[in-house]
């Protein structure tokens, strides 16, 4: 199978949890698949169709830390201001610590090897996470992905049903993918799995051996090559879509 490898390198990132609002602001690890959908349409220039559409990545930080910022918290107000002009707004304003990961390096893997041109020369800033965080693509290219039985897997997604078979991770609830013109987010359970984990360490039920998409061209280890596991953003979780 052909796809499109992109490696992007940063200074600074974070992965906000949606559902902390005040006082800390911690990351996630990795990226949600809502944040890989917002930057590959950020390069196109334009909201895409998820449907179809499937991601595999590798992520790595060099290291964490936390950045003391502030949030302006707004609320319509009843009072003037010292002219005698009513007040629409008043606010107070709010520290917090946000978790950073720093100079990270993400290697995303695309079914859509025809997209090359619209990554090399993309139509908004790189980005990854927040606005601020600007990176660059180091690599893009086309990649031939080869099927093997064996396989190492690490820093990466994989589907929430594999929690029971892989001896390593955390489960986690993620954004999924949001549709920008409701602003309703899709929220989708995860194995976050940063350490190493080769397929024969995975518990195996029934017979089957099945498959898993790799990529020979990236680093090998113990002889084993980098398994990837696609995911969607739409549609029916898809706990197969990496298996033959």
């Amino acid at each position: 199978m052909q796809v499109l490898k992109i490696v992007l390198e940063g200074v600074t990132t974070s992965f906000r949890y949606p559902h902390f609002m005040l006082g800390t602001q911690p990351s996630f690890p990795l990226p949600p698949p809502a944040t890989i959908y917002g930057h590959v349409c950020s390069a196109l220039g334009e909201w895409i169709e998820p449907d179809g559409l499937t991601f595999a990545y590798h992520f790595t930080a060099a290291g964490e830390g936390q950045d003391l910022e502030h949030i302006h918290v707004l609320s319509a107000s009843s009072g003037k201001l010292p002219g005698g002009e009513r007040k629409a707004l008043e606010g107070n304003i709010n520290p917090f610590r946000r978790h950073i990961l720093l100079f990270p390096q993400l290697t995303l893997y695309l079914n859509r090897p025809d997209w090359i041109d619209a990554f090399r020369r993309p139509r908004y800033p790189v980005i990854l996470g927040r606005s601020q965080d600007l990176a660059c693509y180091t690599r893009i290219e086309v990649v031939e992905l080869k099927q093997t039985a064996q396989a190492y897997f690490e820093h990466t997604l994989l589907p929430y049903a594999m929690a029971t078979q892989v001896p390593a991770g955390v489960v986690a609830l993620m954004p999924r993918w949001i549709d920008y013109r409701d602003r309703r987010p899709v929220f989708a359970r995860y194995l976050l799995l940063q350490q190493r984990v080769t397929t024969d360490q995975m518990l195996r039920f029934g017979d089957q051996t099945p498959l898993f998409w790799s990529d020979p061209t990236a680093p090998s280890m113990g002889g084993l090559p980098l398994g990837l596991w696609f995911h969607t953003f739409v549609g029916a979780n898809d706990e197969a879509l990496a298996m033959a």
